[in-house]
């Protein structure tokens, strides 16, 4: 057991770099090559077939059928001369990753042979099984009908010898049942309600755009330590493991130089990215050892989405080239920090005005103070859903913990906007007028000089932060679809900008001139979303007990998190925006809880499974190894100098005897806490059981066994150890 495992360990140490090809011409010679971007179609495509795709895309309409015909034609064509056999609609069910079903070109010619045929019904839907997905109930097994469409505005690619298809999910009665339909339903109501409030400002403009900017962190574990792991092949997680003498204390990774064998493989994904369209443009080494980040250019956030979940299918599958196997597990080590994928999100004009970004007009800033304090009233009010957008069993076991932000949702704005805030709300309108202040800004409905971007420095425990012409996402997990906290993001402030434009088209209906009545509006938000306002340090005590007495949502247990999608203003506001139903909510719910307790109970099978048969055995084997050197010591020694030789022997041999005594009993108790739970119907019930009764096992299972580690000869402790897991030679 002991040769296995330095045999591993001796085998990834010893590993070299994997020879990378780099293409011979500069990135702008192949980024998009495998995709049917817009040079490609015009390139295929009929003049008039071009036309009529660029026009649907570009105003969010729906595209004719006898066009998707000559669209279909040009895209197999163009799939075939880049190699591809097979093409799959390529959608994001409610497991959170992708899914496809590949099928070929060929059809019968009706002579015995085939022929390679694609045509517009085969473009623009399949027919996946619904029944087989993730769906809270609404499919039942015999029901097994299921509808993808293709979506227009996420441009096809080719991956190996496939041609995959960017398609949302529904079932047969017309349900969502994946991420990408609710994100684009969210996506056309903020563009709907916010274009309708930047109309006071400038009637140009005739859409806003979502903005997406995710920063995906991840770790890299040799393949051959992955494999003698066998909690992080089945759970993406170490389950056990005491922390290294050396981990990210020194503060020496961060941003250090790359490992030859990492840059290697970065730089293989880098270019197979850039051949797919996908813009990355960072590189670098984390904070914790092992652990990486790449972000890419900004886009618009359905195309960003599609383009990290993309991403993460890459990485898994150059990893494995280069010997290693990526974990994007929120919390694969513990005691040091997680993997998040901060969003960067912002909205922008058709016109080319980021609304996040302080202008050089008085309108312009004016602008920017409605979109920054209508964001804010939106998480303010829905602060325990976003929340929500966020938790799963794997992002609760990093948030709040090692930099990660909290489990509260709150907004830093940084000082200078916050004085700005403060101004509005304490000055009455009429003083507003000429009012400057000695920072350089200046609020006045009548004459606003140029707001100068935040320079304040960063906070790291804000969930929500504004970061300059943007508000920051940090809570976001590393293995999390975008969608998820993007559609209920975007929902949310669409339906608050309905609201706000009601609220101001009401008093210029009433007499009021139209800056003064946007302002009172602004100065009225500001003061009811105080409490969501918070610039200080989100991980002390102290404010956790200030946003209770806020009445910010503090929950911390994921099963009851779940819970804001179902409350009366959470189904009234997607209800109204039109991104979910009920039935589709309440789906959702059912299908969270699952996972939920499905992930914590493969947790714990593996746990209890490596306690007793790898751990305990081998506790057992050293202690009688012990037991062996005590009676031998004692038949050489005796009297009062051979109790003294052999003390220390009998206090390990009891020391052991303890640890391994609750170890069996814990596992017997959670395997029976299991068991109750699996016998209840309910499952935010049964996940609830899961959370409270077999975590705290696990919890307690994990710190004896790592105890043991300590205590049994190295040689023989059968799992790699996190010293050897953790640094890439």
């Amino acid at each position: 057991m002991s040769s296995l495992r330095f045999k591993v360990v001796e085998e990834a140490s010893n590993r070299k770099a994997v020879p990378v090809e780099i293409p011979a011409e500069r990135p702008q010679a192949f980024y998009g090559k495998a995709v049917f971007n817009r040079q490609k179609m015009f390139e295929y495509l009929p003049k008039d077939a071009y036309d009529a795709l660029v026009y649907a895309i570009e105003n969010r309409e729906t595209l004719d059928r006898k066009v998707a015909d000559k669209v279909a034609a040009g895209m197999k064509q163009w799939a075939l001369d880049n190699g591809a056999r097979h093409y799959t609609h390529w959608f994001h069910p409610l497991t959170e990753g992708t899914a496809e079903k590949h099928d070929s070109f060929i059809d019968h010619d009706g002579k015995g042979g085939v022929v390679e045929e694609f045509d517009g019904k085969q473009l623009v839907q399949q027919e996946p099984d619904a029944s087989s997905f993730p769906n809270g109930g609404i499919r039942n097994t015999f029901e097994a009908r299921g509808y993808s469409a293709w979506d227009i505005s996420s441009p096809a690619f080719i991956l190996g010898e496939t041609l995959c298809i960017p398609t949302i999910f529904i079932s047969y009665t017309g349900e969502s049942l994946d991420y990408k339909t609710p994100l684009l339903r969210a996506l056309n109501a903020v563009d709907k309600a916010a274009t309708a409030v930047c109309n006071y400002f400038d009637p140009n403009v005739k859409h806003v755009n979502s903005y997406l900017g995710w920063e995906q962190e991840y770790f890299l574990v040799d393949e051959a330590l992955f494999a003698a792991r066998p909690d992080l092949v089945m759970t993406g997680r170490t389950l056990m493991g005491h922390e290294s003498a050396k981990n990210q204390q020194l503060e020496d990774h961060y941003f250090g130089a790359i490992p030859s064998r990492v840059q290697a493989f970065m730089l293989d994904l880098e270019i197979e990215c850039h051949k797919l369209g996908i813009p990355a443009k960072t590189r670098h080494n984390e904070v914790a050892p092992n652990q990486f980040e790449l972000a890419p250019i900004f886009e618009e956030v359905n195309l960003a989405n599609d383009h990290n979940l993309l991403l993460m299918s890459l990485m898994d599958k150059i990893a494995r080239k280069h010997n290693f196997r990526v974990l994007m597990h929120e919390k694969p080590f513990a005691g040091i920090n997680g993997s998040g994928k901060h969003n960067n999100w912002s909205l922008g004009t058709d016109t080319g005005v980021l609304l996040f970004a302080p202008g050089k007009t008085a309108d312009q800033n004016l602008q920017f103070l409605t979109f920054v304090v209508n964001t804010m009233a939106a998480v303010h009010k829905h602060n325990g859903l976003i929340k929500a957008s966020i938790m799963s069993a794997t992002n609760q076991h990093r948030l709040g913990a090692n930099e990660a932000p909290p489990a509260i949702i709150s907004i830093f704005t940084g000082s200078q906007l916050a004085k700005v805030l403060d101004l509005i709300e304490n000055t009455p309108t009429d003083e507003l007028t000429d009012l400057s202040v000695k920072s350089g800004y200046s609020v006045g409905v009548a004459q606003i000089p140029e707001l100068v971007l935040d320079t304040t420095d960063r906070n790291r425990t804000s969930p929500f932060a504004f970061t300059g012409n943007r508000f920051e996402f940090r809570a976001v997990g590393s293995s999390a679809n975008c969608g998820a906290p993007m559609f209920v993001i975007n929902a949310a402030i669409a339906d608050q900008l309905n609201q706000f434009k009601e609220a101001v088209d009401k008093r210029v209906a009433e007499g009021q001139e139209l800056k003064v009545a946007i302002l009172e509006e602004i100065r009225k938000l500001i003061k009811e979303s105080k409490p969501i306002h918070f610039d200080g340090n989100g991980y002390s005590d102290a404010w956790k007990e200030e946003a209770a007495r806020r009445g910010l949502d503090c929950e911390t247990s994921a099963p009851k998190i779940f819970d804001s999608y179902l409350k009366p203003e959470t189904i009234e506001m997607f209800e109204r925006t039109g991104v979910l139903s009920k039935k589709e909510l309440e789906a959702r719910n059912e299908v969270k809880w699952e996972m939920f307790t499905k992930k914590i109970q493969i947790e714990a099978r593996v746990l209890g499974d490596l306690a007793i048969n790898h751990v305990i055995p081998v506790a057992t084997r050293y202690q009688s190894m012990l037991v062996d050197n005590v009676v031998k010591l004692k038949s050489l020694f005796t009297g009062q100098k051979g109790a003294d030789i052999v003390a220390p022997d009998l206090e390990n041999i009891e020391n052991i005897s303890k640890h391994m005594l609750v170890i069996k009993r814990r596992v017997n108790e959670m395997v029976d806490a299991r068991r109750q739970a699996n016998r209840i119907e309910d499952e935010r019930e049964k996940a609830i059981a899961y959370h409270d009764r077999v975590m705290p096992l696990m919890d307690e299972i994990r710190y004896h066994i790592d105890k043991l580690e300590l205590m049994v000869d190295n040689e023989i402790w059968p799992l790699p150890k996190y010293r050897e897991l953790l640094f890439i030679r």
